[in-house]
């Protein structure tokens, strides 16, 4: 019968190196779950955007959009973004320039570079100092009693 070849023993001595010991590599990352992340649209900055935006649960601006936002979850517009159309959410944080009809199930938040024109309705209001809405401003509560016109200032409803 032949012999078998010796087999150096295994040297479990010798510690291995994760990618946290490698000079210049960040930590491992795991993938995004999409359950985390949803439909997430983003627009960079110097990018222009026209036309309707359904079936996305999360929009954030940081160019210019003028279109049509349904079946949306939230809104975010940055400090560099505009917006300019109609949008129905549930919450929205603006932080840029809206213009239109902004329709916040939930709660509005408006940023101090924050400025609105159009026709506000929310459930809940948050202005920071320097913020601005002008135009038609309503609680959905108030829909069916009428409505409050702002203009040139903040609103802390």
């Amino acid at each position: 019968m032949p012999t078998k070849p010796s087999v150096p023993p295994l040297r479990p001595d010798i510690p291995r190196r994760g990618t946290d010991m490698i000079p210049g590599a960040g930590p491992r990352r795991s993938e995004p779950s999409s359950a985390s992340e949803g439909k997430k649209l983003i627009v960079g900055r110097d990018i222009s955007l026209n036309g309707n935006i359904s079936a996305c649960e999360k929009l954030v601006v940081e160019g210019s959009v003028e279109a049509d936002l349904s079946d949306a979850v939230a809104i975010e517009v940055s400090e560099t973004g505009t917006y300019r159309g109609t949008v129905d959410v549930e919450e929205a944080d603006i932080a840029g320039v809206f213009e239109g009809n902004l329709t916040v199930h939930k709660v509005l938040t408006v940023r101090p570079t924050g400025r609105l024109q159009g026709t506000i309705r929310y459930a809940r209001l948050i202005v920071e100092a320097g913020g601005e809405i002008n135009g038609t401003v309503e609680t959905l509560a108030q829909q069916a009693k009428g409505a409050r016109t702002l203009g040139g200032g903040s609103d802390q409803s």
